[in-house]
C-alpha cells in the first residue's frame, strides 16, 4: 500500500521498509504490535514538535512563549493532523487488518493522526531533519497561513464564553469508552445548562476539546472557531 506514497511525501526512501512500517497499523502487524507504526509515531511526534516550534518562532518573531505555545498546540492537535492526513490521502495507503478495515478504522482521527506522525518519523530517519522540515512546511502550510491571532483552545474559549454571560461553567464527563486497550476511544459529553456537546477521540483530553468545540459551534454558529 506504500507504493507511490513516497512521492506524496516528497522523498525517495533509501530504506523503504521504514515507510512500510510507518503505514502499518497495529492490527496488521505481527505479534504484540511488532512492525507497527507505533515506534515511528513516537519519533515523529518529537520531530513535528521541533520543526513546528522552529517555524512558529521564525514566522512570529515578536510573540512570546504563551502565544507561540497556543499556536503550536493547535497545529499539532489531533483534528489538524487528521485533516492533513486526509488531504494527502494517507488513509488509502494504510495497511490494516481486514476486520479493522471493515470497521472503518482508517477513518478515525486518532489512527490518521498517529500514522501521519509515523510517516514523519520515517522521513526523519531516512532523510534527516531537512527532509522532515520540508514536508511539514508543505503539508501544514494552509493551517499555518490561516492563523492570524494566537488561537484559544476550545475548552478555554467555552469557559470564557460562559463567564462573560453569567452562565454555568462547562461540566465534562466521560460517557463511553470503546476499542481495545491499545487503541481506546473516549466519548466525552460537556454540558452547560441544557446545552451539550459530544467529542470522541483516542484520549480524554482530546475528546474534551472536541466536545467543547462541538458545543461552541452550537452556541455561536457564526464564530470563527479555528484560525
Amino acid at each position: 500500500m506504500s507504493d507511490g506514497f513516497d512521492a506524496i511525501l516528497g522523498h525517495r526512501f533509501q530504506r523503504p521498509e521504514l515507510l512500510k512500517e510507518a503505514l502499518t497499523h497495529r492490527s496488521a502487524a505481527q505479534g504484540r504490535g511488532r512492525g507497527s507504526n507505533e515506534r515511528l509515531e513516537f519519533i515523529g511526534d518529537r520531530v513535528l514538535g521541533l520543526t513546528m516550534a522552529e517555524w512558529l518562532a521564525e514566522r512570529f518573531p515578536r510573540e512570546q512563549e504563551g502565544e507561540l505555545g497556543r499556536r503550536l498546540a493547535y497545529l499539532v492537535s489531533q483534528p489538524v493532523l487528521a485533516h492533513v492526513a486526509e488531504t494527502i490521502g494517507l488513509a488509502m495507503a494504510l495497511s490494516v487488518s481486514p476486520g479493522e478495515a471493515k470497521a472503518g478504522v482508517t477513518r478515525r482521527a486518532t489512527v490518521l493522526a498517529d500514522a501521519l506522525e509515523a510517516a514523519l518519523g520515517a522521513l526523519y530517519l531516512d532523510g534527516g531533519l531537512e527532509v522532515a522540515r520540508g514536508f511539514v512546511r508543505r503539508a501544514w502550510q494552509d493551517a499555518m497561513l490561516s492563523q492570524v491571532d494566537p488561537p484559544k483552545d476550545a475548552k478555554t474559549a467555552l469557559q470564557e464564553w460562559a463567564q462573560k454571560r453569567g452562565k454555568d461553567l462547562p461540566f465534562y464527563q466521560v460517557t463511553d469508552r470503546s476499542g481495545p486497550p491499545h487503541a481506546p476511544e473516549f466519548t466525552v459529553t460537556v454540558s452547560m445548562g441544557d446545552d451539550i456537546g459530544l467529542g470522541r477521540a483516542g484520549s480524554k483530553r482530546a475528546a474534551e476539546q472536541l466536545a467543547a468545540e462541538a458545543l461552541l459551534e452550537r452556541l455561536v454558529p457564526a464564530r470563527v472557531a479555528k484560525p
